[in-house]
């Protein structure tokens, strides 16, 4: 783990001024857990630490800083904050890069199914295997088995953007790796493709089921920036305390929609689920459509908006423009 590179990295670009801020991960309330840290002073770098648990996307702690800002980033944080530039949330020049290459975090829901009652105390990773050992137990998994979904199908291991490198970028076998998951996570959304839309409203109604509305996911996504969400809002009100039938399932489906074009599959959500649903489920059925339709990917180019950003003359429907507009749009046509 880079943990030490990472700590010598944050106290120089502190000392030497080229930062105000590093954002990164310090240890959280138990062994599963890690929650982010704001450094400000060198001496307090020992803090930050990166391990299999350092699930959280930083980038949405970017916004709305006026400070120059260290941010230790892997490959979906690098890509939000893509997003963010391309967005005009942020500055390029207002951020400094530290990159971390990633092999893919743990799931601490499938750890808590695997170890059920039994108090973890220590977790090492050696290769592909991984130890849990407790009170009177230790028990060996292959990592792959108790990895992220979205680590699983992962194709940007590596930072899209940055301005230091913290070790190896992950090699061109782990890359083919994750191209052969994306096409095995494809293939369950192609399932629900081949099914009718009462089939498939009736999945995600029963997906959504065990949801309270707690918003963690929303707090958790760094799409979701919005100052006010329209959950909050109470007029109109959109949901109820306690929540009505219906009501979650509403809110996962619009926000799902706001994130479309924009989400970067980092699985931040589901991380962030406290009765692990598997929220992304939805994400990535849309997120598969923006990629079949535009060739699109979210975060990987500070040239390229999301193609529903954006408007071309020639895009089939003609409801935004202005009569000025369409007659240019049918003189170009013609």
């Amino acid at each position: 783990m880079p943990t030490e590179a990472i700590r010598s990295i944050a106290a120089k670009a502190l000392e030497e001024k080229r930062v105000d801020l590093v954002i990164g991960f310090t240890p959280g309330a138990t062994t599963l857990i890690t929650q982010p840290a704001f450094i400000e002073e060198s001496s307090a770098a020992g803090k930050l630490i990166w391990n299999d648990f350092c699930v959280s996307n930083l980038a949405k702690h970017l916004l709305r800083r006026d400070k120059k800002i260290g941010i230790i980033a892997n490959g979906c944080t690098s890509r939000n904050i893509v997003v963010y530039i391309v967005e005009s949330q942020i500055r390029r020049e207002d951020i400094y890069i530290i990159g971390v290459p990633c092999q893919g975090m743990l799931d601490r829901h499938k750890i808590k199914a695997l170890s059920g009652k039994k108090k973890i105390k220590d977790i090492r990773t050696e290769s592909d295997r991984v130890t849990l050992s407790g009170d009177a137990f230790t028990k060996e998994y292959p990592r792959r088995e108790i990895l992220r979904q979205s680590c699983l199908y992962c194709r940007h291991k590596n930072p899209v953007i940055y301005d230091i490198l913290v070790g190896e970028p992950v090699g061109r076998s782990a890359e083919r790796r994750g191209d052969e998951d994306k096409e095995t996570a494809d293939q369950d959304i192609e399932v629900l493709e081949a099914q009718s839309a009462e089939e498939r409203l009736e999945y995600f109604r029963t997906l959504f089921d065990r949801c309270k509305l707690c918003y963690a996911c929303r707090n958790a996504c760094p799409v979701c920036y919005c100052p006010t969400c329209f959950t909050d809002r109470t007029d109109p009100k959109w949901f109820d305390k306690p929540p009505a039938s219906g009501d979650a399932f509403t809110f996962h489906l619009l926000r799902a929609m706001h994130s479309a074009g924009r989400c970067t599959d980092c699985g931040a959500c589901e991380s962030a689920c406290p009765v692990g649903i598997p929220i992304t489920k939805l994400t990535r059925k849309l997120n598969k459509d923006i990629r079949t339709l535009y060739n699109f990917e979210a975060g990987l180019s500070i040239e390229t908006p999301s193609p529903l950003s954006v408007y071309d003359l020639e895009d089939p429907q003609d409801f935004i423009l202005t009569e000025e507009l369409k007659k240019k749009a049918k003189t170009s046509a013609s």
